[in-house]
Parts: C-alpha cells; structure tokens; sequence
C-alpha cells in the first residue's frame, strides 16, 4: 500500500504526459511528475520515492528529499505565517503547514522550530506540530544506562539542554554534563547516563565512565599527534581550560591521560603531557 508521508520503493508502470504511473503489489498507483523522473529508465524499474500532497491535495511522488517524515521530528525554518496558520520549509516544493492550533508559541517568519509530522485523521494531510510533548512519551521507557541513542536538542535553560531521545522520550543533558557548544536543532550520538525512578532520562554526550576511557584517550593521542606531540594540559589545569581546548570534564581528562600514562603512551610534565615516539 503506497503510504503518504513516507519514503517508498515503487515500480515505474508507464510514460504518460504528466509522468511516470508507478505501482506497488497492491495495484495502488501514483503520479511522478516529469521533473522528477530519472534521465535513464525502463517500464519495471525500481525507483525510491517519498510521498506527498500536492498544492490540490492529491498524493504525488517525487525524488526530492524531505527533511522530515511520517512520525519524526525535525529542526525547521518558518517561511511565511498568514491568517491559517505557518508554513514551513521542509525540502520539498509544497510547504508544510502548521495551523495556529498545533503551534507551542505563534511562530515567525525567518525563526526555526522543533516540528513533528503526523497525519491529520479527519482531513488525511500531512500536518506539521511544534507542540511536540504530546507525541513523546516516557511512560514506559525503551532505553537503559549507558545505550547509546540519537538526540535532537530542543531548547537550551539554565538546568541543561533538553533533548528527544530516539525519536520517542523526553531526556536532559544537565549543565554540568556539556563540554562543547550545542544549539537548538542539533542531532547527536549521546548516551544514557541514568533513568530515574520516576522515567526522567539523564543523558551525557560521551559514554559514562570507564566506557569512555578508550574513546577519550583515543581523541587525545589524536589532539598530541597534531599539536606536534604535545599540549600544555596536565592533571592540575583549570577545569575551564580543559572544557575550552578539549571539550572534556575534567574528570573525564584525568581518566583518558591516566590510561595513557599506564600504556606509556604520554609523559605527564608539571607544564603538560608529551607523547612517547
């Protein structure tokens, strides 16, 4: 069944004026229209579509990529606000609509906006919401310590960034865990710090505890090879001068130049660390 919102791979059927008809096992069809179609085809290839509404509401395919689809969320310009509601900038020709009632704070144009899309049930449109609390969950939760997971930084406050963690549950970075400079929109590879009693996910950047030596020290050896084989950093600098040159707590620092100490791959001097040739 040829869904909208998603990304497919149909069959070319024929040439008609408008385009290619393509087709999935279902017997559905739709309209690729000719700016779309590839430069080289035959009837019976395999093409990779994504599939939308056009300006009149009617399902179209296209090979342009969306930089949002069915069920996720997205980092996104708003490009113009009328009497309806928003239009966003989503990669494609038709913008994404996101009516007064679906909008957290009223938008404006030029601003960017976290946006989830879903389908509109009463009207079958693809429908754009920047409330997007409403489709997170942490009731049960689906991740556990130290996983690895994929963020998108929702918006930064005094505690910590807020963050959507796999595309399903509220997470925060606290303050004191951010050692590089992160914006609203950023996605990232993180990890679980702790799930609380309560479901609240705690989530760092680097993998907790000793699971971070290696990735560390590794990035460090990286930092002494291009700095010529040596830094001016050392186990009793200023926690501040580690986060600005590294982008490591200085925990974390302390661990990584203790591993490579132990390996006798660095020297700790009173004015830095030395690599060993």
């Amino acid at each position: 069944m040829i869904q909208i919102g998603k990304h497919q791979t149909l069959t070319i059927l024929r040439e008609t004026d408008p385009g290619l008809y393509l087709g999935d096992d279902s017997e559905s069809e739709i309209l690729l229209p000719h700016k779309y179609k590839p430069d080289h085809f035959e009837i019976g290839d395999e093409i990779h579509v994504f599939v939308y509404l056009d300006n009149e509401e009617r399902p179209i395919a296209t090979t342009l990529e969306p930089y949002v689809t069915l069920n996720e969320f997205a980092y996104l310009q708003c490009c113009d606000v009328n009497k309806y509601g928003a239009f966003m900038d989503w990669g494609l020709e038709k913008q994404l609509f996101v009516p007064f009632k679906e909008q957290a704070r009223p938008m404006k144009e030029g601003s960017w906006y976290i946006v989830y899309l879903y389908l509109d049930d009463k009207t079958n449109r693809l429908v754009g919401s920047s409330k997007t609390n409403r489709f997170l969950d942490n009731t049960s939760v689906t991740v556990e310590k130290f996983e690895k997971v994929f963020i998108l930084v929702t918006h930064i406050t005094d505690k910590g960034a807020n963050v959507i963690v796999n595309g399903k549950h509220h997470g925060l970075i606290y303050i004191d865990d951010i050692f590089e400079d992160i914006r609203s929109g950023d996605q990232l590879d993180a990890y679980v710090k702790k799930v609380r009693h309560d479901n609240k996910i705690d989530i760092v950047l680097q993998a907790p505890g000793y699971r971070s030596i290696e990735p560390n020290a590794n990035y460090i050896l990286d930092e002494l090879k291009a700095a010529g084989g040596f830094l001016p950093l050392h186990d009793k600098s200023d926690p501040e001068t580690i986060k600005n040159e590294l982008g490591l707590s200085k925990k974390s620092f302390k661990k990584a130049i203790g591993s490579l100490y132990k390996d006798k791959q660095i020297l700790i001097k009173s004015d830095g660390i030395e690599l060993i040739e």
